[in-house]
């Protein structure tokens, strides 16, 4: 009987139909059946949970189902899964997310040929921004790896070998950030640890009745500042001391205090609650950041969030308040140039800013050799008559292009990286900007794999000063546009366009939602006129200049045709063979993987007289022209008066 690689574990309750929705990728793996197992356990369900889960396990041998009182949160089951997995490996799972279908496959195979003890699937989300752990795949890495803190969630494959060792365990019980007990626990004692990047694992998916939804993830009477405190011990016993750990232990810190505390003072939860709650949680907020958290964490802050700190620390609601007010106005301006097709890429230049909310730039001002923060974000706050001093513009600051694949939610990383620089704009006053090229390969854009059919929409992530930003790439086309000629990549059809509405640039693969062919009505008409027997077809050409055989389906009938490509190599004609067996008529050309055509040939006697584009339309006059333009009489007249011109 072959070994159990994978247990997968999946804490339930009153989960009703999200059971069914779930299940479907878990049981559907590319991983055969006999080498994994799915260990459901039922915290204590009112509902008819339970009842779908026996009916799961029925069905599927490698499907267990355990039940146990309910405790309140996933910690406890979790556990009670991990005492009857066989696996070589856990993968933990809510019951409300899906697994990519070769997930289970790619992570054992990572995990087991890089000897690792924690393996990080790339996620996938409708609800959250992209990470950029995600960005490329790693073969080992440890803690020190400062991205790691990106992901907390408990949504990895562990090694249950190195599980059982440290005795790794959820808190148990109605405890919030169990997860991030765990999986701290165990980045702090893995000694490598894997990220896979270049496969969607885990969608975390959005339920409709908003059951998973973070909002709800904050609450302090369960524990929240307690819970904070035991996690922030854990780290600080896990790291002994020296001048590098203690520079580790700031590092690994930072992401409990950006995210856990300092969220209590910036926007959106600062304008968004109730404000005598939200004073509340501020100042219990004051409270574990000045007892719990060295001083050099806040001093390791960017310059917005740095000001965040002191408003927090010295208790500041109102002031915390008028500073989130402004922050919260401020805006990603991207400014993108021509798209254009190069060695089959699509590739632009960009640029990205913020704004305040009067539109000006975001601005640094200089004085008596020092860095100050835009005077319009400190209006009303109280402390910073004098400005708020930017000692480091760069700390912390990045950009980044993304590309999500709006159908499945995948987020994909292009090539390339963006610079950030100041920019001076006179009179003392000065600018970060981000630029770069975007540089989009249809082929290799999905993880070094081609882009399935679909919609991609381009977006740029911007950190500059501690203000992050996600903002839509956009440029000066025209809505619902070309933003660039249609390009054959790898035999298939890749549109840019700008989208209605915004116009966001996105690129459309094997015509999803665009089609092929209004861009060559003009060159379909002339040859029209002049009978010619290629098409001008908007194309990537080979550098080498040399026609590139392809094979296209013309009716019924395969033929190898050519792209010849023109001198600019900008653009190539696509050229069908002189005779084809076919009736005569009009007959589709289409790419071997493409829906619609390409083009239409116009074939009389098996002969091809002309190829047009799939938008255009002969006229009568051009039909009666066709129908008469093999007969042999007509052919002697022709000949007749052009010997007499």
């Amino acid at each position: 009987m072959p070994r159990v690689k994978v247990s997968v574990i999946v804490p339930v309750h009153n989960t009703g139909k999200y059971v069914d929705e779930c299940a479907p990728s878990l049981l559907g793996q590319s991983l055969p059946a006999d080498e994994y197992e799915v260990i459901y356990v039922d915290d204590g369900s009112t509902d008819d949970t339970l009842t779908r889960l026996e009916k799961l396990a029925a069905g599927h041998p490698n499907v267990q189902v355990h039940t146990q009182p309910n405790s309140g949160w996933p910690g406890a089951p979790r556990n009670l899964g991990m005492k009857h997995a066989k696996g070589e490996y856990v993968q933990f799972v809510d019951h409300d997310d899906m697994l990519g279908p070769e997930a289970l496959e790619r992570l054992y195979e990572h995990a087991t040929r890089n000897r690792a003890d924690v393996v990080i699937g790339k996620m996938s989300s409708t609800m959250v921004r992209p990470r950029r752990l995600f960005r490329h795949t790693l073969d080992a890495c440890t803690i020190e790896n400062d991205e790691l803190m990106q992901s907390m969630s408990p949504h990895k494959m562990f090694r249950r070998a190195f599980v059982e060792e440290h005795g790794l365990r959820f808190p148990e019980g109605p405890w919030i950030m169990e997860d991030l007990a765990f999986v701290s626990a165990a980045y702090l004692k893995a000694e490598r640890i894997s990220v896979l990047a270049d496969y969607a694992c885990y969608y975390w998916m959005k339920r409709d009745d908003g059951g998973n939804n973070t909002r709800h993830r904050f609450n302090p009477r369960h524990g929240f500042w307690p819970n904070l405190r035991t996690i922030v011990g854990q780290i600080k016993d896990g790291t002994t001391t020296s001048d590098d750990i203690d520079a580790l232990q700031n590092r690994l810190l930072h992401r409990l205090y950006h995210v856990e505390v300092l969220s209590r003072a910036r926007e959106p939860e600062i304008l968004r609650e109730d404000p005598a709650e939200q004073r509340r949680r501020f100042a219990a907020a004051r409270q574990v950041a000045l007892e719990e958290f060295p001083a050099a964490v806040r001093r390791g802050l960017p310059a917005v969030s740095g000001l965040r700190a002191e408003l927090l620390e010295r208790g500041d609601f109102d002031g915390a308040f008028a500073f989130a007010e402004h922050v919260r106005e401020v805006k990603a301006s991207s400014e993108l140039g021509a798209p254009r097709w190069q060695d089959g890429c699509l590739v632009a230049d960009i640029a990205l800013e913020l704004l305040r909310g009067d539109g000006e730039p975001l601005i640094l001002t200089e004085r008596d050799g020092k860095w100050w923060l835009d005077p319009e974000l400190l209006t009303g706050v109280p402390g910073t008559e004098d400005g708020w001093e930017v000692r480091d513009p760069f700390r912390m600051a990045y950009a980044e292009l993304i590309v999500k694949d709006r159908d499945r939610q995948d987020w994909w990383y292009p090539e390339g990286d963006l610079e950030v620089r100041l920019q001076p704009l006179g009179e003392g006053r000065s600018q970060l900007l981000v630029s770069g090229r975007l540089r989009l390969d249809p082929q290799r854009l999905a993880g070094g794999r081609p882009l399935e059919r679909g919609v991609y929409d381009v977006w740029a992530f911007v950190n500059l000063l501690g203000i992050d930003r996600m903002v839509r790439v956009t440029g000066h086309g025209t809505p619902n546009s070309p933003a660039a000629g249609p390009a054959l990549t790898g035999g298939r059809l890749a549109l840019p366009y700008w989208t209605t509405g915004v116009g966001q640039l996105t690129l459309d693969v094997d015509q999803r939602v665009r089609r092929f062919g209004p861009d060559t009505v003009g060159a379909a008409a002339a040859n029209a006129a002049r009978g010619e027997r290629s098409l001008p077809l908007p194309y990537v050409a080979a550098e080498s200049g040399v026609p590139a055989p392809v094979k296209v389906t013309v009716s019924a009938l395969t033929v190898t045709a050519e792209l010849v490509p023109a001198a600019d190599g900008s653009t190539a004609r696509l050229r069908l063979p002189a005779r084809l067996k076919l009736p005569a008529g009009r007959h589709p050309v289409t790419l071997p993987k493409a829906d619609t055509p390409v083009a239409y040939a116009v074939v009389r006697d098996g002969a091809l007289l002309r190829l047009e584009g799939p938008a255009y339309k002969a006229d009568t006059g051009r039909q009666i022209l066709d129908a008469v333009a093999d007969n042999r009489q007509v052919r002697r007249v022709r000949r007749r008066l052009g010997r007499l011109r």
